[in-house]
């Protein structure tokens, strides 16, 4: 199956989903996420691969096992391509429409020590900022999981010390509900999204 875009079907099961988020719905209406969610994102994930290697399609049921909240199906539907540790592209589908990712989402201690000792180094540092820079001056939006105050053994005045208080680090493209997302050439746009996070990706590689 080629990809073709993904069809308002699909925004709508997760309009749907959210506001009845329930076994009897999701049975009612599991041929339309089969249909029209997943084989669309297969479809999607297999035109890429050659550029980026396989993906994990992410299962739709939550673990909601130790959750205060009971309700069992995602809200979108996620996969990811890691090409390290936690690290690579993402991209979901929900009812705000596509949005794609790319970046490292979980450190241990040992990876995040280098990766903090790589921002603190002043050549890498830097050349982390400047990659950053270029990618939010494209719309790119800089996320993941921060510290409220500065890591243990650095000061508070330090020059990159927002991105020393990272625990992960991503940056984040929504494409919403803009009309590519319905049409074949979606993928080409990913394809050069995630081309653009590649000196990100080889950077967090290189240094994690």
């Amino acid at each position: 199956m080629s990809f073709t875009g993904f069809p308002a079907a699909a925004l709508d099961f997760y309009d749907d989903l959210e506001m009845d988020n329930t076994k009897s719905f999701w049975t009612a209406h599991k041929h339309v996420y089969e249909e029209s969610v997943k084989a669309p994102m297969a479809a999607l994930l297999a035109e890429l691969e050659p550029d980026f290697g396989p993906a994990k399609l992410f299962r739709p049921y939550r673990d909601v096992r130790f959750a205060k909240d009971k309700t069992p199906y995602k809200t979108h539907q996620g996969a990811f391509i890691d090409v390290a540790p936690a690290t690579g592209w993402y991209v979901q589908l929900g009812a705000p429409g596509v949005r794609v990712a790319a970046g490292f989402y979980d450190a241990n201690s040992e990876r995040l020590a280098r990766v903090r000792t790589a921002i603190d180094d002043d050549r890498r540092g830097r050349q982390l900022e400047k990659l950053l820079a270029k990618l939010t001056a494209a719309g790119w939006t800089v996320g993941g999981d921060r510290l409220k105050t500065s890591p243990r053994g650095y000061d508070a005045e330090h020059p990159r010390i927002d991105l020393l208080r990272h625990k992960s680090l991503t940056v984040s493209k929504s494409y919403g509900f803009e009309p590519v997302i319905h049409k074949p050439e979606l993928a080409g746009q990913i394809r050069a999204d995630w081309k653009a996070t590649r000196p990100l990706i080889t950077w967090l590689i290189d240094n994690t």
